[in-house]
């Protein structure tokens, strides 16, 4: 396992979840004054799982705090574990589901990062691949946009992504391309074992990874604009993804 080196959750719902989850938590901080809602449930969990937890002032309060969602509680953390592509393939086998992995190609935008971790957290993807040069990590600031999302998320980190493509195929795992001069994604089957590849804010995909997709697919615009962010697009190809194993499989949603 490689360590993730922030040690810091930000923003109630995130520090509830990595409670939920297990993570190991070293110390909780209050904003003074902020003894109410969530953050009532999050010292009572502190408490009954032992963990520290102090309320300080607003001055010593904001010298800890590393971005502006907050919220009035911190929570400092061990570091989170990347885990391996392996890793992410055997959680899928273990369900006996076709695995459904996200990989993102130089996304930089902690924003993007963080709404695409819970989008997949949501609609049940095994994974997340992220590359480890010139491109966002796992920071503060994503873990509250993922709003806890990143506690549950296998997130692995890879030196090269056109490589790790290419083993993901010797696995038998179909690889899709979001963009936009592929085929309108309404006509392309998008079940079976997939892995669906999202570009960077300003660059794309890139020419070498476009190159190693299996198909690309694009969202059909009708208005003005002429693209939508890597989240945005994420959400609306992955969850179409699952809608078509649910039809498929004759499944339920819940």
């Amino acid at each position: 396992m490689i360590k993730i080196n922030e040690d810091q959750i930000e923003g109630r719902n995130s520090v509830w979840e990595a409670l939920n989850a297990g993570r190991p938590i070293n110390k909780i901080y209050i904003k003074k004054g902020e003894y109410h809602g969530l953050i009532k449930d999050i010292i009572a969990k502190a408490k009954e799982t032992g963990i520290p937890f102090a309320e300080v002032d607003e001055k010593a309060f904001y010298s800890i705090a590393k971005t502006s969602g907050h919220q009035g509680v911190i929570a400092k953390t061990s570091p989170k574990d990347y885990c391996s592509v392996q890793d992410i393939l055997k959680a899928a086998s273990d369900l006996k589901e076709d695995p459904l992995i996200f990989i993102l190609n130089e996304l930089t935008d902690p924003e993007n990062l963080g709404s695409i971790i819970r989008t997949a957290e949501g609609l049940g993807a095994h994974g997340i691949i992220i590359p480890k040069n010139r491109a966002c990590g796992i920071t503060p600031a994503v873990t509250k946009i993922s709003s806890g999302a990143v506690e549950y998320m296998r997130i692995a980190r890879v030196t090269n992504i056109a490589r790790t493509i290419d083993e993901l195929k010797e696995k038998g795992l179909w690889i899709i391309g979001a963009d936009a001069e592929g085929k309108n994604y309404f006509e392309v089957d998008l079940t079976g074992p997939v892995a669906l590849v999202i570009g960077g804010e300003d660059k794309g995909l890139g020419k070498l990874v476009k190159q190693k997709c299996d198909i690309l697919v694009r969202i059909p615009l009708k208005g003005h604009i002429t693209s939508l962010n890597a989240s945005v697009a994420a959400s609306i190809i992955g969850y179409d993804i699952l809608r078509q194993r649910i039809t498929k499989n004759g499944q339920r949603t819940s």
